[in-house]
């Protein structure tokens, strides 16, 4: 058994190739051999998110706290709430971020594969964003 200490992990801000705005990364755990799951705790300020990106092998979020958007390729963006549990599949291309009025918190849960949980793609435009 092993017990992560909240706080036992410095906070780290979302770098700006991956992410719009004011993001903080909180990491929660990282796999150990055999396992390959890690996750984080990612705050989203107002009108912050992620780029466009794919998981080799899917990605859960729970969400915690705020309102939230998410939104995969080709499909319409949902608005996500405390309690909500977002599923992307394998390869799924994706974004998800804060709402543009609220923060959200929400906490990522992914599996490594060949030594990465993620793919990074392109920035989510102001207008993929917000389409109205």
């Amino acid at each position: 058994m092993e017990i992560q200490r909240n706080g036992s992990q410095p906070s780290g801000q979302g770098p700006a190739e991956w992410f719009t705005g004011r993001v903080r990364v909180d990491p929660l755990f990282n796999p150990t051999e055999p396992a390959r799951t890690g996750g984080a705790r990612v705050t989203f300020e107002p009108g912050a998110r992620t780029a466009w990106h794919t998981h080799p092998l899917g990605q859960t979020l729970i969400v915690t706290e705020g309102v939230g958007r998410v939104q995969r390729w080709g499909g319409p963006i949902e608005e996500v709430h405390p309690g909500d549990v977002v599923q992307f599949v394998p390869g799924e291309k994706h974004w998800h971020g804060a709402a543009p009025n609220n923060a959200m918190t929400h906490i990522a849960i992914h599996e490594y594969q060949d030594g990465s949980p993620v793919e990074w793609l392109e920035h989510v435009t102001d207008e993929q964003y917000q389409p109205e």
